[in-house]
């Protein structure tokens, strides 16, 4: 099969045709029909998660079609499209598995990270951590569900029911969850990198009542800030936009340092919290939601080969929406 690869940080994929894996025990081998393009890539490839293994063939944004069934899966049938998201295994016995905390799971393993994924031809994963998808989105608009979807769900669960939220970064997370906010009457508030007119305008297409650049204030006072942007300074600017008593949360799984700033714009019972991967009943929960919400998928397609070239449109602000691989 053909699979890009990532031989250690800092350094291009490289093209490489590698024997087709076989499922094992409790495995599922997938055809894959498109593997989104997600910012945490960037962290793999840049050395910045010490979780991550090389040479790996990257993507947890995948999207395919079961082709065969390893020892012990008799729940899928051969020819079902599912979708692989980031948690790829967990052990399952303990504290966290066992508490309904499984994104918790000190021994779990991560799809494109040290688990091969989805830039690839064929790729195996774990039948516990497959998803069915709405089947209202094509191969391609399904991709992002399984990250920027995914992610952007359990942090938009995470900043509460308030009626006024901030998005700082408007990419492929944000530009989802602001569909299922406004769809659930939420005023969303785009904050973008400063003079990025696309993305703002991006933004009020999707219904967004506010863009603007992250060095502006919003027009309100918001219940809650989501950040996906991985900028540390962004968690200070988010606490001067909330009210007293709302909630930063900080999406990204890598940021740079926060700086220090004043406790008075901490205090008022102000909340920072992080989101930490994601768990099998967020994926479920994401999906009904997904089928029922209008969201507009906005992806630019790249060939397999072009990978590189995905992840450096990805690096410099140059999509809007997601980036999704095509076999």
């Amino acid at each position: 099969m053909r699979a890009m690869v990532l031989d250690g940080p800092g350094q291009p994929l490289r093209p490489a045709d590698r024997p087709q894996p076989e499922a094992g025990a409790g495995q599922v081998l997938i055809r894959v029909l498109a593997c989104g393009v997600c910012r945490t890539d960037l962290h793999v490839a840049d050395g910045e998660l010490p979780q991550a293994r090389y040479p790996i063939v990257p993507g947890h944004e995948i999207v395919g079609r079961v082709e065969a069934l390893g020892g012990g899966v008799s729940d899928l049938a051969v020819g079902t499209r599912i979708g692989v998201p980031w948690l790829g295994w967990t052990c399952g016995h303990c504290h966290y598995c066992l508490s309904g905390m499984e994104n918790l799971c000190d021994t779990a393993h991560f799809t494109g990270c040290d688990i091969d994924g989805g830039y690839a031809e064929y790729v195996v994963a774990d039948r516990r951590y497959c998803f069915h998808l709405p089947e209202k989105y094509g191969d391609a608009e399904a991709a992002p569900l399984l990250c920027a979807g995914l992610i952007g769900h359990r942090a938009h669960r995470m900043a509460g029911d308030g009626k006024a939220l901030g998005l700082y970064g408007f990419g492929a997370a944000a530009h989802i969850i602001a569909q299922v906010a406004r769809h659930q009457g939420k005023r969303v508030h785009a904050f973008t990198r400063p003079g990025d007119t696309m993305a703002q305008e991006f933004a009020l297409k999707l219904g967004a009542v506010w863009a603007g650049g992250s060095d502006e204030a919003p027009p309100e006072e918001l219940d809650s800030a989501i950040l996906f942007a991985p900028v540390g300074a962004l968690v200070p600017t988010g606490l001067k936009a909330v009210r007293k008593g709302g909630i930063v949360v900080a999406a990204g799984i890598h940021m740079s340092d926060i700086p220090s700033f004043p406790y008075d714009i901490l205090w008022g019972e102000r909340v920072v919290r992080s989101v930490a991967n994601l768990t099998r009943a967020d994926g479920e929960e994401f999906m009904e939601i997904a089928a029922a919400a209008p969201i507009e998928m906005s992806v630019t397609r790249f060939a397999l080969e072009d990978a590189n070239e995905a992840l450096a449109a990805l690096r410099q602000g140059r999509l809007v929406g997601a980036a999704v691989l095509v076999p």
